[in-house]
């Protein structure tokens, strides 16, 4: 169901509040880049900093803003069942096309606990979920049988996949790509993954390169593989920059720098170390998105 680069977007801010009219002016240059679809309110999107009031705006907004042109994949995953299936109707009410719901993260479920968790929100709102193994932000792994078990369930239609691990990705297409897409979650296993027969990349780093995240995706699934690997290759720096300070900083800064958003971020979030910001602004001018 989904497949390409679909972006980790954002969530602009100006004066504390969201920035609105950035957010917009993304999600256009976004479609005409080639970006397939757009996340609001994932890790990128700072959520976890959104109150429910704003989380629920960003989707609506951009919702509107896309006016059905890609589709929009709202993340509504919370570290608690009923908060999830709440966040999720809403996403639903908004008429986002699919919800991206990662796994309950500090409780550390086990996988029956996983499953029944995505289970209870599948049967609870009928939208297509896709579901987020993130073990570095969670502290737990959601393993393939369990997602195989998943994969059962009408509505649950993809994985982001982000545990780097691509003997887990290899398990994972093995036991249920043929039922559910399978998603990079992290920008520098996208071409391997695709690879081993996944359909594409929730990105961070196609908020800052969203035509050569998207080239190199369409590239591969049109069996150009040298050309994608090339453009594998130029973005890699890029993709180790957008992690050299805990995700989005350096993502909303590059932006910042391209003259496309504020820098500003929430508490407890902040901005760059110095010498990481020059570093940062290196890779940009090396790459000719900035002078």
């Amino acid at each position: 169901m989904f497949k390409g680069s679909i972006v980790a977007i954002v969530t602009p801010f100006k004066k504390g509040k969201v920035d609105e009219t950035a957010l917009g002016d993304l999600i256009n240059w976004h479609i005409k880049q080639g970006t397939s679809a757009i996340v609001p309110c994932g890790t990128t999107g700072e959520s976890a900093t959104l109150d429910y009031k704003e989380h629920y705006r960003v989707v609506r907004f951009s919702v509107e803003a896309v006016a059905k042109r890609v589709p929009v994949i709202a993340g509504t995953g919370a570290n608690s069942t009923d908060e999830t299936i709440m966040i999720t109707k809403e996403a639903k009410k908004a008429k986002a096309d699919a919800a991206l719901i990662v796994a309950p993260y500090y409780n550390k479920p086990t996988q029956e606990g996983l499953f029944r968790h995505y289970k209870m929100v599948a049967e609870a709102v009928n939208i297509p979920i896709v579901l987020y193994n993130v073990p570095g932000r969670t502290a737990v792994n959601m393993l393939p049988a369990t997602v195989a078990r998943l994969a059962e369930i009408r509505n649950i239609v993809a994985i982001k996949e982000a545990t780097g691990d691509l003997r887990q990705v290899s398990d994972l297409i093995r036991l249920c790509g043929d039922r559910l897409s399978v998603l990079s979650g992290d920008d520098f296993t996208t071409l391997p993954l695709m690879a081993l027969g996944g359909t594409g990349v929730i990105s961070v780093t196609a908020n800052v390169a969203p035509k050569m995240v998207a080239d190199m995706c369409s590239l591969w699934a049109a069996g150009r593989h040298d050309e994608a690997r090339a453009l594998h290759f130029q973005l890699e720096p890029l993709n180790g920059s957008m992690f050299i300070e805990t995700n989005p900083i350096p993502v909303k800064t590059a932006l910042a720098l391209m003259g496309k958003i504020k820098e500003e971020f929430r508490m407890p979030l902040c901005e760059m170390a110095p010498a990481n910001r020059e570093k940062l602004a290196k890779i940009l001018k090396g790459m000719k998105l900035i002078k």
